[in-house]
């Protein structure tokens, strides 16, 4: 695929745990073109999250290609991949990942500062970041003073600040009521419709898989089948 922003050739990712071998991929292969927000959906321990990590550079796969922007993974050391991830990706995890002791200002500006942005230009992004997701007020709040809703647009601030080519999604509304899952997705199709960024997003929630243009399905390591979501044309 040309336009292909993510593409995985022949992807195996085994582990080795006392003595037992658990196949988690076996031989995927997908392309997810620039500017798509695909679901990937399946049961519990059908390989869901080890492919977005092995997809994001988190986790190494055991054998097969990965490219990025039509680079390969593999030809990227530890650092680099570091610094890739802190520039053209972000990332939004069920659990949030805030630190505490910051401010949500502070959370969200932290992977500039590691990718090396002047911190007086990445507070000034940090806070702009927060009014794209209806937070600007809440800026100086730490997150135990927000609620759970708001605490996931903070994540989404964050995983947007850089301007990311590519956002990574595991469970982003697995902790949150329906209607406030509802509003996180909204947000996130409209952020997709705005800046063209691709989201990879894991679920077991068929409504927020339905939201997206592609389902891409799995069972014991593989793809399954995928379908497209008829709203989307």
């Amino acid at each position: 695929m040309a336009d292909a922003i993510i593409q995985v050739r022949d992807l195996v990712k085994t582990y080795e745990a006392s003595e037992v071998k658990v196949q988690a991929l076996r031989g995927v292969n997908l392309d997810v073109p620039k500017g798509e927000m695909l679901a990937v959906m399946g049961p519990s321990g059908c390989g869901k999250t080890t492919l977005l990590n092995c997809m994001s550079g988190i986790d190494d796969p055991t054998s097969g290609a990965i490219s990025i922007e039509g680079v390969g993974l593999a030809t990227m050391n530890d650092d680099r991949k570091t610094e890739y991830r802190a520039r053209r990706m972000g990332f939004i995890f069920q659990f949030y990942n805030l630190l505490p002791v910051l401010s949500a200002a502070e959370n969200v500006e932290l992977p500039l500062l590691v990718s090396g942005t002047r911190p007086s230009e990445a507070r000034t992004k940090a806070e702009q970041a927060l009014e794209r997701v209806g937070l600007g007020p809440w800026a100086t709040h730490r997150p135990g003073q927000l609620s759970g809703g708001q605490r996931q647009r903070v994540t989404i601030a964050r995983a947007l600040v850089n301007d990311p080519a590519i956002v990574w999604a595991d469970e982003p509304t697995g902790d949150l009521d329906s209607h406030t899952a509802d509003e996180i997705m909204e947000l996130m199709q409209s952020l997709n419709r705005e800046h063209q960024q691709t989201f990879v997003i894991v679920t077991h929630d068929p409504s927020i898989a339905a939201r997206c243009h592609r389902i891409v399905y799995m069972r014991d390591g593989e793809i399954e089948r995928e379908e497209r979501v008829g709203q989307h044309g």
